[in-house]
């Protein structure tokens, strides 16, 4: 099955936009993504994030992994160019993006 980019991006816009008068200038933002099978490859999916530059942390009681780039200039191209990297390379992996969110330094 075929991942749409479009309507991830297109939904990340119009998230950023619901927020984007109170939005830091620079921040951390971070990406969330589930395994979609049971036996899924977590070390693989942290070691490809990192040698792009994310830092990762799994969270075991949600089943969730977190990669996190920056601090970061907070736009929406921004957002969806770090996204966009961080899905492509999940994606391999199994992983499904499930959001983001900022963290402010």
């Amino acid at each position: 099955m075929s991942h749409d980019y479009k309507a991830q991006k297109a939904e990340t816009f119009e998230s950023f936009e619901a927020f984007a008068k109170d939005a830091p200038a620079t921040a951390t933002i971070t990406y969330q993504f589930y395994p979609e099978e049971v036996d899924a490859d977590w070390d693989g999916l942290e070691k490809a994030l990192q040698a792009k530059g994310f830092r990762t942390a799994r969270d075991d009681e949600a089943e969730l992994l977190d990669a996190m780039i920056g601090p970061v200039k907070v736009t929406p191209d921004t957002i969806w160019t770090y996204e966009k990297m961080a899905t492509e390379i999940a994606l391999t992996f199994e992983f499904t993006p499930d959001g983001w969110g900022l963290l402010e330094d």
